[in-house]
């Protein structure tokens, strides 16, 4: 079953305690609260007094510094980091090797592209949905389409 404690010197020489997530087995500091139904990596950390929601992903080798807000069912994928202090809003999709600033708030359901950098206190908004202007066929009686697609577009 491996250990379920671990100790790594960080650049300081400080020595830092981790807990392995039965979920994953990924790396999480005691004074972090990540729920059961999230699964973290077991290369991935999270530090500090950050919060990961339930049903999230943090891929392999990925870094949740202190005091980030995860919400629920984020994915956030390989070798990411998520600095310090920044909230990711539920169901937001981080692509790997993206590297996100300090104080950052990305809002729910945002999309972060892979490789993207985003700069220390950004604000992210969820893109607006365009709207769509009815078809003639619609607008003039005929008949209604009633496929979810055609409302979501």
């Amino acid at each position: 079953m491996g250990r379920l404690n671990e100790e790594v010197e960080d650049a300081t020489g400080t020595v830092v305690k981790y807990r392995r997530h039965a979920n994953g087995r990924g790396l999480v500091s005691p004074r972090a609260r990540v729920e059961p139904s999230a699964f973290v990596s077991s290369t991935a950390y999270v530090e500090a007094e950050a919060r990961v929601g339930d049903g999230s992903s943090i891929g392999a080798g990925s870094w949740i510094d202190q005091g980030v807000i995860i919400g629920e069912r984020v994915f956030v994928g390989q070798n990411v980091h998520v600095g310090r202090d920044s909230q990711v809003g539920s169901g937001a999709r981080l692509g790997s090797h993206s590297r996100i600033g300090s104080n950052v708030l990305i809002a729910s359901g945002v999309r972060i592209e892979p490789d993207a950098v985003v700069s220390d206190d950004a604000v992210i908004h969820a893109p607006q949905r365009a709207q769509r202007a009815p078809s003639r066929r619609h607008a003039s009686g005929g008949r209604q389409s009633h496929y979810s697609a055609d409302e979501a577009a």
